[in-house]
């Protein structure tokens, strides 16, 4: 619901939010300022339960400038804080897809997995969806070098040279394709250190977080109030446990990706793909 309120020579929109929690079912207003064009974000963003934060006793104290309320010992994120910082980190993704770099996508925990690796493939980004390899960042030299022999193996099973090895000699291959695949069959498309991380939960991913820290490489991150946002260049204050709220981040980075790979340079006879937004809704089902 959208009202404007007048005070003296300004005028605002106001977001009004009958939210409703705790064991009696209390009722409470979240009133938050809103412009016009941020109230369909803003509605997609509630109705996601990107708002709830964690109990207060868990929060970090460089959450706080992002929290609105407290109700029931539960903190409140304030979801203008968090559009704001959403498109902040919307306009740096598209900025590095336009300069020819890549935005690694990372989610770990099971609720983002499927959410990650999803909007990552529909936009050809690289991604982890899983356990961060200790050192896919700082000793990359070396992870590339499993990264190639992971596609060697595969273009040689796929044209058949393989067919040279014992049947034995087959099958101890075929293992190490599957053991390469599950570490690192999500950086097969990251040929160098990516231009900025997208990670689900920077508390989670604190070793990829430090890594790009430690490289000068910009986090994007969707994290909770337990989390140290000084840590993350580019926060996205929000529920990182609920499966609509990281998807509807994920799909929003993974979209400005998209936008962003229509204007980045190419070498001659590279093809941009053609990525619209149905292939993220498509990756959505």
């Amino acid at each position: 619901m959208i009202v404007r309120v007048h005070s003296g020579h300004h005028r605002r929109d106001v977001y009004i939010v009958n939210q409703r929690l705790g064991h009696c079912g209390e009722h409470f207003i979240l009133l938050v300022s809103a412009d016009m064009n941020a109230t369909v974000d803003m509605q997609t963003l509630y109705d996601a339960g990107a708002h709830f934060a964690l109990s207060r006793a868990r929060r970090h104290p460089t959450a706080t400038p992002y929290i609105f309320s407290t109700k029931d010992r539960t903190d409140i994120f304030d979801l203008e804080e968090t559009i704001k910082r959403l498109e902040s980190a919307k306009a740096l993704a598209g900025a590095i897809a336009g300069s020819g770099k890549r935005v690694l996508f990372v989610g770990g925990k099971n609720e983002a997995i499927s959410i990650v690796k999803s909007a990552a493939e529909s936009v050809g980004a690289p991604y982890v969806a899983g356990r961060w390899i200790g050192g896919s960042l700082t000793n990359f030299k070396n992870i590339r070098k499993r990264i190639d022999r992971l596609e060697k193996f595969m273009s040689e099973r796929e044209s058949g040279a393989l067919e040279k090895y014992t049947k034995r000699e087959r099958l101890m291959i075929d293992r190490e394709i599957e053991k390469l695949l599950a570490r690192f069959g999500g950086l097969v498309k990251m040929t160098e250190l990516p231009g900025a991380l997208f990670v689900v939960d920077s508390r989670h991913e604190d070793t990829a977080v430090k890594e790009a820290n430690q490289l000068k490489i910009p986090v994007i991150g969707l994290s909770s109030s337990d989390c140290d946002f000084s840590l993350v260049q580019y926060p996205i204050p929000g529920n990182d446990t609920s499966v609509r709220s990281i998807r509807f981040v994920a799909e929003a980075i993974a979209e400005s990706y998209a936008a962003g790979l229509t204007h980045r340079p190419t070498t001659e006879g590279e093809k941009v793909p053609a990525i619209v937004k149905s292939d993220i809704k498509t990756a959505r089902r």
